[in-house]
């Protein structure tokens, strides 16, 4: 590997890091929100009267995907399975709640949540990086897709 190359490694690798670090920490605390704050039974409620499908199954599952999932992403640990996961969690929120109120975040629209699916998306498609747990443990160890 040139000086070049593993520069760009590690360069890669630290904006993956602070790409997970910060989506992670996001996600996480929509998550807590929804658990802590909001409670689950708000959380129904909520999504109840946003017209989400299914609330009593649909709040419990993103509430604790987001928490959980937002801190595996902080610690870079199966980042290619929960950012898949995270990014349909926002496709469905953009879809079921957001698109109807347009772009901008401020009229309930779906700028905030389609960057977040995308960043998602992106951890999904790239992996965590060499700064993750997912490098420390599982690299060689599972199959490309997990790690």
């Amino acid at each position: 590997m040139t000086n070049t190359t593993a520069s760009a490694s590690s360069a890669s690798s630290l904006g993956l890091l602070v790409l997970r670090i910060v989506v992670g920490a996001i996600f996480a605390a929509h998550g807590a929100q929804k658990i802590f704050e909001f409670t689950i039974p708000g959380t129904i409620g909520s999504f109840a009267g946003m017209g989400v499908p299914l609330a009593e199954i649909a709040a419990p599952v993103v509430a604790f995907l987001e928490l959980v999932g937002g801190i595996l992403l902080i610690l870079g640990l199966l980042t290619r399975p929960v950012g898949i996961l995270l990014a349909v969690d926002m496709l469905v929120a953009l879809v079921l709640v957001h698109l109807p109120a347009g772009l901008w975040v401020t009229a309930g629209g779906y700028e905030f949540v389609a960057v977040l699916g995308a960043a998602a998306l992106a951890l999904a498609l790239t992996g965590a990086g060499r700064y993750s747990i997912d490098a420390a443990a599982l690299r060689g160890r599972a199959p490309a897709w997990l790690a």
